[in-house]
């Protein structure tokens, strides 16, 4: 695809961040969604092709409108980075209140479901049919650091998602794809070289790597043509605890 229109959620900050901003340099147009709409709007100062959306993606009429006023700027939608995530400290699940449970599950999974539903409703009825969806899973989609029962189940729903998501789109030449990462370096990821729970119960410090790998790989899954689909990559730091881990 030669450079088209992009939505990204969780733009605000860290890998959301740095996708947009790597696709704006690229020559895209760049649908930027988060919640703090000071840093929205101060990155798309310098990039005329940056459209700032301030929006919760929890809150559905929010997303509705964020989306209706990208379609009405652009004519079409082409991409959605389904990217806006939340963590939680790393607790035994008897420590984990509803509360928090809920905070984690309504933006890992509902917030991705109304967006990714937006998305979708606008792809399947723009002239030409059809787009792409990438949602930003983890490796926690696979396999579970200790303490993060609300994370783990919410990352193992986004894959159950992209699956449903594919096989819905192929009708409507929507396909749906999902980057799951582990230890990208960025500002909200940097308490990680502190070290982090092992399975052992011990704490220790694992390698990380430059998050901007990260905006050249959606970049690449954005630029696909229409035929062709990475349907799952897993994007991590070499040497980081994944394979044998748990």
């Amino acid at each position: 695809m030669a450079q088209g229109t992009i939505i990204i959620t969780g733009a605000s900050s860290g890998i959301g961040r740095q996708t947009a901003r790597h696709f704006l340099a690229k020559g895209w147009r760049v649908g930027l969604i988060g919640r703090r709409e000071s840093l929205l709007t101060e990155m798309a100062q310098d990039a005329p092709s940056a459209l700032p959306l301030p929006c919760d993606v929890t809150d559905e009429a929010s997303v509705e409108a964020a989306f209706d006023r990208a379609l009405a700027h652009w004519g079409r939608i082409d991409v959605l980075f389904n990217n806006a995530g939340q963590g939680l400290k790393s607790v035994p699940v008897d420590e984990v209140s509803l509360e928090d449970w809920r905070r984690v599950t309504d933006v890992n999974i509902t917030g991705m479901f109304l967006c990714a539903r937006a998305a979708f409703a606008r792809m399947r009825a723009q002239d030409p049919q059809g787009g792409r969806i990438i949602n930003n899973g983890s490796v926690s989609a696979h396999v579970p650091r200790p303490g993060s029962i609300a994370y783990t189940a919410s990352k193992h729903a986004v894959t159950g998602m992209t699956r449903a998501l594919s096989l819905d789109g192929r009708p409507y030449g929507i396909a749906c794809g999902q980057i799951d990462i582990g230890n990208a370096l960025t500002e909200m990821s940097a308490g990680q070289q502190k070290g982090v729970p092992q399975a052992d119960g011990s704490i220790a410090v694992e390698p990380m790597f430059d998050a901007g790998e990260v905006a050249r790989a959606v970049h690449h899954m954005a630029s696909l043509p229409p035929e062709a689909n990475i349907q799952f990559v897993t994007l991590m730091a070499t040497a980081m605890p994944y394979i044998g881990r748990g």
